[in-house]
């Protein structure tokens, strides 16, 4: 069996149950065994809008003045509030590294309308 060693503060130590290995076993287990479910990103509702803009073979005047839902706005500033916070899930915390991805890819479509 392999031991693994990990240092706290006392301020943390000081709520570990009683037997904190069975609850460190615990928590392996349940992470390593059953992940969470990653989303793809074909199931981001902003990712979508984005598809459906593209097939759409708009003009670089479209793509310019293109944004994004206000559902998916409210969405964004729901994580961005969160990340301030520090209390993104790693699910939430995927999601907002896509919509950095997806600000990205508009951004450069934009640039390239505009000097189209």
């Amino acid at each position: 069996m392999t031991q693994i060693t990990i240092n706290l503060p006392d301020r943390l130590a000081r709520h570990l149950p009683p037997n904190p290995d069975l609850l460190l076993t615990q928590l392996l287990t349940t992470h390593l065994l059953n992940p969470a479910p990653q989303p793809t990103n074909l199931e981001n509702p902003t990712y979508q809008e984005i598809l459906d803009l593209l097939l759409d073979r708009p003009t670089p005047d479209r793509i310019l003045r293109f944004k994004v839902s206000d559902t998916a706005q409210t969405r964004l500033q729901t994580l961005l509030d969160k990340n301030r916070d520090a209390s993104l899930t790693p699910q939430e915390a995927a999601e907002l590294d896509l919509y950095e991805q997806l600000d990205t890819l508009i951004g450069f479509l934009k640039l390239r309308a505009y000097t189209a």
